[in-house]
């Protein structure tokens, strides 16, 4: 069975344009309804989080109308970030969690994301099968057996209180400044709490949202404003989280931006060292840069590559009983502490790193020299498939050879945006421009 409707992390698009749309969500609503009750009596419960866009007051009505028809109650968490609705479906015996967010993309997106009852995002099949109801169609529950909403007020202190339990408690943050930026989002007031309740002297930015400007020019994906502020207040250390907050970039005292992947290498060989790295490895995507793979090998740990998107770091991970993945975007997989990323419980492992060995954030945060690498964007319309196409495949199977043995590369449709990414990595830098600027312009001949 295949899927259509949904991407690499749930549904995504523009508010009121399909497939978000209202009608959309309440078809949604009823289907996952119907999938997480197959029939069976008794209590059927769901918790909704949601990030900070105005269009989440429309999602979060329409799914409620839709998961209450099919006789599911429904508890509505309000904003929080993502991995907290991941934490909270197992902890409040709820039969699904749904995120309503689009990350880090701009305020006009929105997004759908579902949580087994396990707390871990849904397979391909179980969201295939989900799309199949949306395209029947579902009975609705009899009058008497309708389900009935409310909200829950202390899930945000419930996930505050989870996150903090992720840091030693032998530890304090007593004596550092940490620059916070919350991205104007769904972590806007816990992160910024956390951090204050360890001790810590905190700066935050990104923590007026209007509905409006998240992640405008600001959190993980635009961590200049936050760097400026490290530099500005003299702070240790800066954190970046993204929209949903399943997302973490850290600045350096130096204002130096350390991505995912230097996070990753400092984690594993922490982990490793204290025994706690399962099976020696780490799991991370293609997109990661070889330099950390090579960090790797030098210290006999191996990297577990996966396709992108976190949801399948975490599925390698449970398939190979590995604890530690994540993504050079930020996403940081524990699966000793959450069920999917999380950059507040990330932060905190950086943190504590600094605290534990007293070095700063600079001697932290940069643990390989990366390769050379390079992404680009191609925009395509609706309707286009610029991949299937003999000039843009002629000029990818040329880069491939050009590079055969002196870096590599790699071309994917992105799964939450029209989008067709080009990225390469390459020792030689000149090399690596000519080549991405010759498959990027193949691309955008046909779009």
């Amino acid at each position: 069975m295949t899927r259509s409707l949904f991407g690499t992390d749930g549904i995504r698009g523009t508010a009121n344009d399909d497939p978000m749309t209202a009608d959309m969500a309440l078809r949604l609503g009823a289907a996952a309804g119907r999938y997480f009750r197959r029939g069976h009596q008794g209590v059927h419960r769901v918790v909704i989080g949601k990030d900070t866009r105005r269009s989440g007051y429309m999602f979060e009505t329409a799914l409620t109308a839709g998961l209450t028809s099919t006789g599911m109650s429904v508890l509505l968490l309000g904003p929080v970030p993502t991995p907290a609705v991941g934490l909270l479906t197992p902890s409040m015996r709820a039969d699904v969690g749904i995120m309503i967010s689009a990350s880090h993309n701009p305020a006009e997106d929105n997004g759908i994301k579902f949580f087994g009852p396990d707390g871990f995002k849904l397979s391909d099949e179980a969201e295939a099968e989900i799309e199949r109801l949306v395209e029947e169609g579902v009975e609705p529950a009899k009058a008497h057996n309708i389900g009935k909403a409310k909200r829950i007020d202390d899930g945000r202190f419930r996930y505050q209180e989870r996150v903090k339990s992720t840091f030693p408690t032998d530890m304090r943050l007593d004596g550092m400044k940490v620059v916070i930026d919350c991205a104007n989002g769904a972590a806007y007031r816990a992160a910024p709490e956390v951090l204050w309740e360890l001790g810590a002297e905190v700066i935050a930015i990104g923590v007026e949202p209007d509905g409006f400007n998240i992640n405008a020019n600001c959190g993980s994906t635009k961590p200049q404003a936050a760097a400026a502020r490290v530099l500005a207040e003299g702070a240790d250390v800066g954190i970046c989280l993204d929209g949903d907050a399943d997302r973490v970039i850290i600045i350096d005292e130096k204002g130096k931006v350390a991505d995912g992947d230097q996070i990753m290498a400092l984690m594993a060989a922490q982990w490793a060292e204290e025994d706690r790295l399962r099976g020696g490895t780490l799991v991370a995507t293609v997109m990661s840069n070889l330099g950390l793979e090579r960090f790797l090998q030098a210290k006999g740990l191996r990297l577990e590559r996966t396709g992108v998107g976190d949801r399948y770091v975490v599925e390698a991970m449970r398939a190979g009983g590995w604890n530690l993945g994540g993504e050079q975007s930020g996403h940081i997989v524990m699966t000793d502490y959450a069920t999917t990323g999380d950059g507040l419980m990330a932060g905190l492992q950086f943190l504590a790193a600094m605290t534990r060995t007293g070095r700063r954030a600079s001697e932290l945060a940069n643990n390989f020299d990366p390769v050379p690498q390079m992404l680009r964007n191609v925009r395509f319309g609706a309707g286009q498939l610029p991949l299937e196409t003999e000039g843009v495949k002629a000029a990818i199977a040329s880069a491939e050879i050009e590079l055969n043995g002196k870096g590599r590369l790699l071309i994917r449709k992105s799964g939450t945006e029209p989008l067709i990414r080009v990225m390469a990595e390459c020792e030689d830098p000149a090399m690596l421009a000519a080549v991405v600027d010759r498959v990027v312009g193949a691309v955008e001949e046909v779009v």
